[in-house]
């Protein structure tokens, strides 16, 4: 069989009706700024965390929009909370605030 340099894919998706909004509800309440991200990636470009391990503050944000806590705490604290992501946000993401409540919705008991 000749492979021609692609393939098609099937396509994944994501049951969003059998995720608890409640983690993703409170953090909207605690940062609003949240809500104004449309994932452009200035934040992980010019992350410095991001340089020296796989530290990516897009894929932390998709996590816990889907509810997939699964290793969150983790990476959470590979963050230096040094505010460069903040400062090149062209939406005003207050992405410091942001960390830091999902460090503490995420030890927070249900």
């Amino acid at each position: 069989m000749i492979k021609f340099g692609f393939a098609i894919k099937t396509p994944r998706s994501e049951n969003m009706d059998s995720v608890s909004l409640e983690r993703f509800n409170k953090l909207q309440e605690r940062v609003p700024s949240f809500k104004r991200c449309f994932q452009c990636g200035c934040c992980s470009a010019t992350c410095s965390a991001r340089q020296f391990t796989d530290f990516s503050i897009r894929r932390i944000h998709t996590s816990f929009r889907r509810g997939d806590y699964e290793g969150l705490d983790e990476a959470l604290k590979k963050c230096m909370l040094c505010g460069k992501c903040t400062l090149v946000c062209p939406r005003g993401v207050n992405l410091r605030s942001l960390i830091i409540n999902m460090r503490q919705i995420l030890d927070e008991k249900e």
